[in-house]
């Protein structure tokens, strides 16, 4: 039996269910684990998420798995709020979101899942742009290059149309901290990423930013731009990405509730089901797996948390 609803047709706001179980981090009993799991937050993680999930299902019905995309921003408030078992991050947790949840007395645990490079790519017809510096990054998205000559006296003088996620997004705080020094966006700005996609796909003076899988979706339609940084510049792929060699290589994370993690059995399982994936899903969805050891070490801190194996830890306090 598997149970997979999609709802929606965009990805940001678009929610998935799902009837699954599985992972080492919990009982390991499959089919025999009962319960739901809430999660919301990164619209680029959620690709991830749903190929888990799609996996998740095939064998264990029991377990029914919902997940929003509602933007980093926006998982981590309702993270905090309580309403959900964890949140899907492109970003660190900011130090503002740590102090609600401790306010609210709410401990958590942060997993690593995957590895993404924020892709910056122009219209396919341009045949001037192949790589940028984040100097010229910053000229475009604070708006004191107005056209591409700004940036490059040797590029033609014509209107740049910039285009940004707008500020529920990991990725915007991403690129805010790592390219615009914390400074403003002036872009035209839109919650859904396929919008940004379409937008510099239909504009041939079009330069946008997304997560790796969109262009990767894209990539027949669109051109991606080399970055540099400290080094030589370099295009996004999942050996530079993974290496840390692309300048706009970032973590993806799931935030788990603690007391949650700890309480409830079904979410244990999914958690574990993750880190036992090893970044499979991951590169399914078109974003990078981590290094082998990252998943072990974090099953092992999974098995630290809840106690180890449920089948141990019942056998052990039978013993007592």
């Amino acid at each position: 039996m598997k149970r997979w609803q999609l709802i929606g047709t965009t990805v940001v706001g678009a929610s998935f269910l799902l009837g699954a179980c599985g992972g080492s981090g919990g009982s390991g009993e499959g089919k025999d684990v009962e319960g739901e799991v809430k999660g919301d937050g990164s619209s680029t993680v959620g690709p991830i998420i749903e190929k888990l999930n799609e996996k998740f299902a095939q064998d264990f019905p029991n377990i029914t798995v919902s997940s929003g995309t509602s933007g980093t921003g926006g998982g981590f408030e309702k993270f905090i709020s309580g309403s959900t078992d964890f949140a899907n991050a492109s970003r660190p947790i900011k130090d503002e979101e740590k102090k609600k949840l401790e306010d609210k007395g709410i401990k958590y645990e942060e997993f690593k899942v995957a590895k993404d490079g924020v892709t910056i790519a122009v219209n396919k017809e341009n045949d001037f742009v192949d790589e940028l510096d984040k100097d010229q990054l910053k000229q475009i998205y604070s708006g004191e290059a107005k056209s591409w000559k700004d940036v490059n006296p040797e590029w033609p003088d014509k209107e740049i149309k910039a285009f940004s996620p707008d500020q529920s997004h990991g990725t915007y705080d991403f690129f805010t901290e790592e390219v615009m020094d914390d400074g403003d966006i002036k872009a035209e700005k839109n919650a859904d990423t396929n919008v940004i996609v379409s937008s510099v796909q239909d504009n041939k003076q079009g330069i946008g930013y997304f997560g790796y899988n969109f262009y990767e979706q894209n990539k027949d339609k669109l051109k991606a731009v080399k970055i540099k940084g400290d080094s030589e510049a370099k295009e996004p792929t999942k050996k530079s990405i993974q290496n840390g060699s692309y300048a706009l290589s970032r973590d993806l994370y799931v935030y788990a509730n603690e007391k949650k993690l700890k309480d409830n059995k079904a979410f244990q399982e999914f958690i574990g089901f993750i880190l036992d994936d090893k970044g499979k899903a991951a590169e399914d969805a078109g974003y990078v797996a981590l290094p082998e050891k990252t998943y072990k070490e974090q099953q092992d801190n999974l098995k630290d948390i809840t106690g180890g194996d449920s089948k141990e830890k019942s056998s052990k306090e039978e013993e007592k």
